[in-house]
């Protein structure tokens, strides 16, 4: 949906969104006010601030909450049933067991955080966040201590891949407008993304965040929100299982090598997609059934439900009825319902401020300020999102605003790839209450709205920064 005309000049629009997150502060950590009611309540009052027409503004603000809940919903389902199959089953255990005996006790977050770079090149945060929530949640359980410890790494690592490397949208979309390399760009991108999370999230986790004790609650992947087993059919058979997934009787865990097999397939199937996508944009490849099967396949809802059935009928079965499993699984998604819904209002709050013009009216006003194109591409994308909350709107708008500038410029692919990193620095930094993504770690790890801000969006902000400065140390460097 395209912004309308801004009613009012940047500085009024900054400021209603500037009282809008201090409201939505007030409500959720003062009143405490259910985050879903308030995003909603402060996302039709800002709107009606920022201009937008009454007749308006309750279409605008469904359709961004419908829109968020399209991206979201169903990969946490279907993330959500994986994680229970891989909990129930012991997979988890299994894989946080022999990553720790290869790492040591010491280098868990670490292992994770690195086992999570490497999936996250071709997973999207939130589908990547989901599969790991259990081997996250075994690791934590079997160290103690706060959970951050080894969350954190990992959800930090989803976010950098997001933000910086090809196939995701964003750097995508950037090093397209910008006229750049998507190529160069996944080249750039990979190692600084490592390089940056091992500096912005994994050393600021170990030294700060992780010390943030924040208990276990696994809730999400336990069936309940109560975190007791469901209701299962009577029956010989359904009693054993309910015996199997209390832990009373013990079925032998599936190996190491079907645990990594099962999270390796979407992993390939969504790689698979991106290799054939991107060899078609190159003109290698041309037009096939064969090929656009293999595309569809490698779509990430459908990787991840071919993956959930292979889970279901390797894993899930084995000593368990197939009305057992149903069950579980079915378990699985009432704790993810209000974790949606919370996201969902928080593209809701982040869309109506789109809608209202502020991101437009901010890029103008900094335009004519006479910075290194560099510098500018940072803090046009960080203010766009912290205005508006989505990192990937953020990239392609800063890159469209960027585009005949850096055309004029005559740039290098290898200096477009810095300015790529440049902008995806600032659409990282300060992810806060208007996020996304600040949702559904808050709610997958069991943080108040407070915790997260000192953590999250502290790590978030790191993390940008040292992408940013990567990116700047290369421009500088490069010819």
């Amino acid at each position: 949906m395209e912004p309308m005309d801004p009613v009012y000049g940047a500085g009024t629009l900054l400021t209603i969104a500037a009282v809008a997150v201090a409201v939505l502060l007030f409500l959720i950590i003062t009143l405490r006010m259910h985050a879903f009611v308030a995003l909603i309540t402060v996302s039709l009052v800002t709107g009606l601030a920022a201009g937008i027409p009454f007749r308006e503004l309750a279409g605008v603000a469904t359709s961004f909450f419908g829109s968020t809940l399209g991206s979201v919903a169903l990969l946490v389902g279907l993330g959500a049933m994986i994680g229970r199959i891989l909990e129930v089953t012991g997979g988890a255990q299994v894989l946080a067991d022999t990553m720790i005996n290869r790492f040591g006790e010491k280098r868990a977050p670490m292992a994770l955080g690195v086992a999570a770079l490497l999936f996250g090149i071709p997973i999207f945060f939130d589908a990547g966040l989901m599969v790991f929530l259990p081997i996250i949640f075994s690791v934590a359980r079997k160290f103690g201590g706060s959970v951050l410890l080894y969350a954190l790494p990992a959800a930090g690592a989803f976010a950098a891949m997001h933000a910086i490397v090809p196939p995701h949208p964003g750097p995508v979309t950037a090093a397209t407008e910008l006229g750049g390399s998507i190529g160069l760009s996944m080249l750039i991108g990979i190692p600084a993304a490592f390089v940056a999370w091992y500096v912005g999230v994994h050393l600021v986790t170990v030294g700060y965040a992780g010390r943030v004790y924040v208990p276990i609650n696994d809730t999400i992947l336990r069936g309940t929100v109560s975190g007791e087993p469901s209701d299962l059919d009577d029956g010989d058979d359904d009693e054993r299982a309910e015996r199997i997934a209390s832990g009373e009787e013990k079925v032998a865990p599936p190996s190491f090598g079907t645990v990594i097999g099962l999270l390796l397939l979407p992993f390939f199937l969504i790689a698979l997609n991106t290799s054939i996508e991107t060899l078609r944009a190159a003109g290698t490849l041309g037009d096939s059934p064969i090929l656009d099967a293999l595309v569809f396949i490698g779509q990430t809802p459908v990787a991840l439900l071919i993956t959930l059935l292979v889970s279901t009928y390797t894993l899930g079965t084995r000593g368990r009825s197939l009305a057992t499993v149903e069950s579980l699984l079915n378990d699985a998604l009432g704790p993810i319902c209000a974790i949606i819904l919370i996201t969902g209002a928080g593209g809701m709050f982040g869309g109506v401020l789109r809608y209202s013009g502020i991101g437009a009216a901010l890029s103008e006003s900094l335009a004519d300020l006479g910075l290194p194109l560099i510098v500018s591409a940072f803090l046009i994308a960080t203010l766009l999102r912290v205005a508006q909350g989505s990192a990937t709107v953020a990239l392609t708008t800063t890159s469209g605003l960027m585009a005949a500038g850096v055309a004029a410029a005559d740039l290098s692919d290898l200096k477009i790839a810095c300015l790529v990193l440049a902008i995806a620095a600032g659409a990282t930094v300060l992810s806060h209450v208007n996020d996304s993504g600040f949702w559904l770690v808050s709610r997958f790890f069991g943080m108040d709205v407070k915790t997260t801000l000192r953590t999250w969006t502290v790590l978030e902000t790191t993390l940008g920064v040292a992408i940013f400065l990567i990116g700047l140390l290369v421009w500088f460097v490069v010819p």
